[in-house]
């Protein structure tokens, strides 16, 4: 019963799981990791699923903690300052450097998530970011956890949290600024 069940799932949400995986990490190969892990520990802990939510529901459960544990992962190597990056923002003092600070974005800017253009310039830049700064990025903004649970999850503290979603947001704003028509 447990195969034909895990086959019949593997039918109906491979495609709904892949696609969550892609727009999670950015990259078709680990997306695929990731399905086959999350249907692996689903065959692994078929036992525990006791039917109160839905398969794909439970599954989508089981895949966004593979991510999260990816992005874990990534973060236990020591995280680096990268100088260069903030120098292209701020002198010795912390000032903004002449012609770094951000400019004031039109008022129709509310609605940039739905503006396909904007869309595809905010995944060019957010593949540019430093691996560790996307990672950070995606739990809190596109995976929407709450600053503390990144932290707790990915073993950092508030304050080196902050600091690259900081710098991070500076990079994107940057890139964003220079590569979209505003």
């Amino acid at each position: 019963m447990r195969n034909h069940t895990i086959e019949s799932w593997v039918s109906q949400f491979t495609g709904d799981l892949y696609h969550r995986a892609v727009s999670m990490v950015s990259d078709p190969e680990l997306a695929r990791d990731l399905v086959q892990e999350t249907f692996l520990s689903a065959i692994e802990k078929f036992s525990t699923f006791r039917g109160s939510s839905s398969p794909k529901t439970w599954l989508m459960s089981i895949l966004n903690h593979k991510i999260v544990d990816h992005y874990r992962q990534k973060f236990r190597q020591p995280i680096l300052p990268e100088p260069e990056m903030i120098d292209q923002f701020f002198d010795h003092n912390g000032e903004w450097m002449p012609g770094r600070q951000p400019e004031r974005w039109h008022e129709s800017d509310e609605n940039l998530l739905d503006n396909e253009a904007f869309l595809s310039v905010l995944k060019i830049c957010m593949d540019r970011l430093p691996d560790k700064w996307k990672d950070c990025i995606n739990l809190k903004y596109i995976l929407d956890k709450k600053s503390d649970e990144v932290c707790q999850e990915l073993k950092i503290t508030t304050s080196n949290f902050w600091q690259i979603t900081h710098r991070a947001k500076l990079q994107l704003r940057a890139c964003i600024e220079k590569n979209w028509l505003i």
